[in-house]
C-alpha cells in the first residue's frame, strides 16, 4: 500500500511537525514545510520543485487499514542547508501541459 512518509519537520526552519499537525504542508514530492514558512518566505511554492504546497493529510492512530499503529510516520529529518531564504519563482518551472 502506497502511503505518505509524514516527515517530522519543516525543511526550512526545522520546526517539529508531528503526524497530526495542521501546520504541515507538502508538495507532490513530499517536501515538507510549516505553515509559517509556506505563508511567508515560500509564498505557497516548494523551493525544490516550484510546485504548489497543500496541507498534509492526517493519518489517524488506528482505523480499518491500521493507521499510525501499523504505518508509523517517518523519523528522518530533512533540512535545507541554510534554510529557505528567498521566495521561489514558479515561473522558472515548465508550464503544465494542457489536458489532451
Amino acid at each position: 500500500m502506497a502511503r505518505l512518509d509524514l516527515r517530522p519537520n519543516c525543511e526550512c526552519c526545522d520546526k517539529d511537525l508531528p503526524p497530526d499537525s495542521r501546520e504541515a504542508f507538502i508538495c507532490t514530492f513530499e517536501c515538507t514545510f510549516c505553515r509559517d514558512c509556506v505563508e511567508g518566505v515560500l509564498d505557497g511554492h516548494c523551493p525544490n520543485c516550484l510546485g504548489n504546497l497543500v496541507e498534509r493529510p492526517i493519518r489517524p492512530i488506528g482505523g480499518p487499514v491500521g493507521g499510525l499503529s501499523k504505518y508509523p510516520a517517518s523519523t528522518k529529518r530533512v533540512l535545507k542547508n541554510g534554510g529557505c531564504v528567498m521566495t521561489p519563482d514558479p515561473a522558472g518551472a515548465d508550464a503544465v501541459p494542457a489536458p489532451a
